[in-house]
Parts: C-alpha cells; structure tokens; sequence
C-alpha cells in the first residue's frame, strides 16, 4: 500500500474518533451545568474540558474568560480550532475523499453523508436548540461510520490502518479524560466528607463514566457504590471495557502487528512495552506513585508512537 493511501485513512478515523470523543466530553459538561452546582465548580468542569484537548491558551486569544455558551460554540462550530467537531468531520471526510477508490461505497456515503447532514444541523440552528440531540447524533454518526467500516470493508492493510488510527485516539482521549478530571478534582472528591461531599462525588464521577459510556459497565462489573478509585481501574487497566487505555493500546498493538515492516520493530517494541504495563498493572500503585504522572508519561509515549507510526508506514512530516 502507498504511504499516502494509509496516511488518509489513518487520520480519516482519529478525526471520526476526536470528533466523536469532542461530542461526548461536551455532552457530559452540558448535562452536569444543568444540575444545582456553584458558579466555581462549573467553571473547573469547562476549564477541564479546554485543558483536555490542550485549547485553553487558542479559546482565550478568541474569547478570553471562559463562558459555557462560547466554550461549546467554539468547541462545535469554530473552523479555526483543530479540535472542533466541524473541523474533525471535515478532516475526516476529505482524507476519505482523497482515497475514494479505496473505501466501499457504503463507508465514503457514510463520510459524505455526515459531513453535508453537519453542516445542515449547523444552518437550521440544531445544535443551540438543543446541545445534547446534537451531541447524540455526532456519537450516533462516529457509531455508523465504525460499524460500517467493519461490516463492509475487505480485512486488509487498509482496514487495520483505520482501525490503528481509531484506537491510538481513543487510547490519548480516555488518558486524557482521566487525568484532568482527577487532577483537577481528586483533592476535592478523595474521601467526601459530609452527605452532600458524597452526593456531589456520585454524579461527578457518574458523569466521567457516562462520557465514555462506562456507567452502566461500571455497576455490571462492580456492583457497588461508585469511588474514584474503581473508575480510575475502569478506565485505565480493565481490558474488557471497550474505551478504556488497555482495551485500545490492545487493539494499537495487534494491527501494528498485522502491519509489521522493516522499519517498525523498535515502534512495535515500545507499544508492547506499554500494553504490558497496563496489563499487568495494579491500581493502588498507580495511585500510591501518582496518577498524574503515570498518565502524563502515558500521553508522551503515545506521542511517541503516533510519531513512530508516522515515520514507518506514513507521509514524513
């Protein structure tokens, strides 16, 4: 395969899949804005979410102090921003456009469909008239797009490199999810101290399951009161969670494995390194050494890999 036919479908599923993860962490902040909370605490969760995607100092040069209503705004509809949902399914749509030829049709329909249905959406006013209907059907679109990539296209190098490029995202999202939301709040919900502490605790964390659809997988597999600790498990080192960090870094290996070359050993080495150490990770000593920089370390040497990935299979850049 071309190195310039991988590079499109690569980066056509980590922007199906940053604009997917963009949806769900809006959707999230827009629900829990909606439950009685200080002006101080909405103002961390917006803060957050800016942090996540490494945005806060390009939001400020536009808008300066952090409003919810321009947050989302720039977040959804601003083209200058990298990260929004309509610069990431524009990115998506025309790297599939550059390898039409490549794709079924029913996958560049797909494509097709979702970006000229945005920018529809976007002229009728759906998404101020209401955020979550809009923030569903972006994940409903991410949703299609996965499921009709897998159902229809032939199981080759051109599918693994769309499947690396979904799961390598989704592995740097979740890590990110999970160290802004516990570094900026651990010191507040470790340990609530009173009944409201504790009521305030189970829809905080309650919403960081729910925006990697992890709520309902969290009661199946624990059964028991929600704690920070249990979610940073869920969502770190369980390999049966769909979104979790282990789940995608095991999906990352076993394409690059598939796609293995001459130039990929030391890539494929150094992904392999970092599975097993989730794998065979414990909690407590995550959390006794400090969650905040195992994840930090994590993101570098995802990076590190995206790098790595780029330099064996992709364009240069």
């Amino acid at each position: 395969m071309l190195s310039r036919t991988a590079d499109h479908l690569y980066w056509m599923s980590r922007y199906t899949e940053r604009a997917e993860n963009t949806a769900r962490m809006l959707d999230v902040n827009y629900q829990t804005s909606l439950l009685p909370q200080s002006t101080a605490v909405a103002q961390v969760g917006w803060q957050g979410l800016l942090s996540i995607s490494e945005l806060t100092h390009a939001y400020q040069n536009i808008h300066g102090e952090v409003v919810p209503s321009r947050v989302m705004e720039f977040m959804v509809k601003d083209e200058s921003n990298p990260s929004s949902i309509i610069s990431c399914l524009k990115g998506a749509r025309e790297n599939a456009r550059a390898v039409r030829g490549t794709l079924t049709t029913e996958v560049w329909e797909t494509q097709n469909q979702t970006w000229l249905e945005l920018n529809r959406r976007l002229k009728a006013g759906d998404f101020e008239r209401d955020p979550g209907q809009f923030f569903e059907w972006v994940k409903y679109r991410s949703h299609l797009s996965r499921g009709v990539t897998v159902g229809t296209m032939l199981i080759d190098e051109s599918l693994r490199f769309m499947r690396l490029g979904t799961f390598l995202e989704r592995a740097d999202n979740t890590a990110r999810l999970v160290d802004v939301k516990f570094h900026a709040l651990q010191s507040d919900f470790f340990g609530a101290a009173n009944a409201k502490d504790q009521e305030y605790d189970f829809y905080h964390w309650s919403a960081i399951l729910r925006s990697v659809s992890g709520f309902e997988i969290y009661r199946k597999v624990y059964r028991d009161v929600i704690s920070p600790e249990r979610v940073a498990e869920l969502l770190i080192l369980r390999s049966d969670m769909p979104r979790s960090v282990h789940a995608s870094m095991n999906e990352v290996v076993s394409n690059l494995e598939v796609l293995a070359n001459e130039q990929s050993v030391e890539t494929i080495r150094r992904a392999g390194k970092l599975r097993a150490e989730l794998q065979y990770g414990v909690i407590s000593e995550i959390l006794a050494n400090g969650l905040h920089a195992f994840l930090t370390q994590f993101l570098d040497r995802v990076n590190d890999l995206g790098q790595g990935i780029s330099r064996d299979f992709l364009i240069a850049t």
